[in-house]
C-alpha cells in the first residue's frame, strides 16, 4: 500500500503535531490500520464519495494526547493503484464538518 498527502495535509499535520506530540506515531498506526482494511472497519469509518476508481473515506485517528477524544481524517483510497492520499486533519472541537472544497 502506498501513502501520500496533500499539501494542505502536511500543513494541518504539522500544526496539529506542534500541539499533539504523539500524532507522528498514531499516524504510523493508523496507517498499519488502513493497509490491513482500506475502507475501515467498525463505526469509526464511514464512506463519504464512492466512484468507481476512489473512495473518500472520513475516519477517526486516535491520539493518545487526547484521552479518550479523537482527530478526525479524510484520504483518499484508490482501488487499483493500491493508494491512500490523505487530504484532511483536523480536531472535531474546533471544526464540525470536513472541507468540502478539499475533497474535490
Amino acid at each position: 500500500m502506498n501513502f501520500d498527502e496533500t499539501g494542505e495535509f502536511s500543513k494541518d499535520f504539522k500544526r496539529l503535531s506542534k500541539k499533539y506530540k504523539s500524532l507522528a506515531n498514531d499516524l504510523l498506526e493508523f496507517k498499519k490500520v488502513v493497509s490491513k482494511f482500506p475502507l475501515g472497519t467498525g463505526k469509526h469509518f464511514v464512506v463519504l464519495i464512492a466512484k468507481e476508481t476512489v473512495k473518500i473515506i472520513k475516519g477517526r485517528l486516535f491520539c493518545r494526547y487526547l484521552k479518550g477524544s479523537s482527530l478526525q481524517i479524510i484520504y483518499a483510497y484508490c482501488e487499483n493503484k493500491q493508494k491512500v492520499e490523505f487530504i484532511q486533519l483536523y480536531f472535531k472541537g474546533g471544526k464540525e464538518n470536513e472541507d468540502h472544497s478539499r475533497i474535490k
